[in-house]
């Protein structure tokens, strides 16, 4: 059996990874950008000094490339923590949040906000302004994990079983309403259903980096603190409360925060499938179960998968871009059945 790392040493190794794989990514494109030149960017940006020969390396820089970059950061550092918290929360590695529906109603949400939302909430815009869509795919995911996690507590606690089931279910409902939407939708509208249903970073602007980087901090600090609680729910929610652990509170302070977490970056990427499952189980596999290393680690290792994946699918095609979460599914789906098939015979 392979020898784990220690979590400092965990830690360590992936923020080298994340900062190798920021670098790698910033010069991947079809405006392609060598790794020598990003000095040179920098430093004009900062001196405000240049020629009209590196003007163009500026603007795709600091307009197009390094918002992208951020924005694919803060993604997916989200999606690995909420991941690494629901699998905490359910005690299998098999949760995540796209599988039980979490994603598929946030982007419900942000699809009816789209399609219906001037008939339905014509004052919502006008008071929330660029608020709305996040707030109602954040009400989504909240409403989705809520609905999902009474729906498989059991006399025992919390059956695994039932929980994906009835992640199927919801994603099913979603996937139906998506559908319907797009009937319904304006062609302008269908491009912007499109884009929730196959998840991109190219819509990343410096607003949207704003807005995503406050909410994945905010979602960062409340569910970082939750470590040991987890790691007292993992004995079972009955030695939980033994050792002082409120474990209902702590279960509804995951389920907020997994749904701030995934709506935000829902919002503004649409669907990002199964970063949440792959990141957490390989920082386990790398340094076991305890979620003072696993909740960090997944988040770093979650923004090193989004980044990778996002530089890989803006150059496999170039110039065409393959839709982000189509690739994150080509690789998390495979990943997901192996998991599968190390259960088999155990029982969910």
């Amino acid at each position: 059996m392979p020898r784990r790392l220690t979590g400092p040493a965990l830690l360590a190794a992936l923020a080298l990874l994340l900062l190798a794989t920021l670098l790698w990514s910033a010069g991947r494109g079809a405006y392609g950008l060598p790794l020598s030149e990003l000095p040179g960017v920098i430093a004009r940006a900062l001196t405000g000094t240049g020629d009209a020969v590196s003007e163009g390396a500026d603007l795709v820089f600091f307009n197009i490339r390094l918002p992208r970059l951020l924005l694919g950061l803060c993604a997916g550092a989200a999606l690995g923590m909420a991941g690494a918290l629901m699998q905490g929360l359910f005690r299998n590695p098999l949760a995540d949040p796209g599988l039980i529906g979490v994603s598929s109603g946030a982007a419900l949400a942000a699809g009816v906000t789209i399609v219906l939302g001037a008939a339905w909430f014509p004052e919502l815009p006008r008071a929330l302004g660029s608020w709305t869509l996040v707030l109602m795919a954040f009400g989504g995911g909240l409403g989705v994990t809520a609905l999902v996690w009474l729906l498989s507590r059991g006399e025992g606690g919390t059956r695994v079983g039932l929980m994906l089931l009835a992640g199927i279910a919801v994603n099913a409902l979603a996937g139906a309403g998506l559908g319907l939407l797009s009937f319904l939708a304006s062609d302008e509208q269908l491009r912007s259903l499109q884009f929730w249903l196959l998840g991109s970073l190219g819509g990343a602007r410096w607003s949207a980096v704003q807005l995503v980087a406050a909410l994945s901090l905010l979602a960062l600090a409340l569910g970082l603190p939750l470590a040991r609680t987890l790691n007292a729910l993992a004995l079972g929610e009955a030695q939980a409360v033994l050792l002082g652990v409120p474990v209902e509170r702590v279960q509804r302070r995951v389920i907020v925060v997994t749904a701030l977490a995934v709506g935000v970056v829902t919002a503004t990427t649409g669907i990002i499938g199964f970063i949440g499952l792959v990141a957490p189980h390989m920082v386990r596999l790398a340094a076991g179960p305890d979620h003072r290393w696993v909740l960090p680690g997944s988040a770093l290792l979650g923004a090193s998968l989004v980044l990778a994946a996002d530089a890989v699918a803006r150059t496999v095609a170039a110039p065409a871009e393959l839709p982000l979460g189509v690739l994150t599914a080509l690789v998390g789906v495979p990943f997901f059945l192996l998991l599968l098939r190390g259960a088999h015979g155990r029982r969910l």
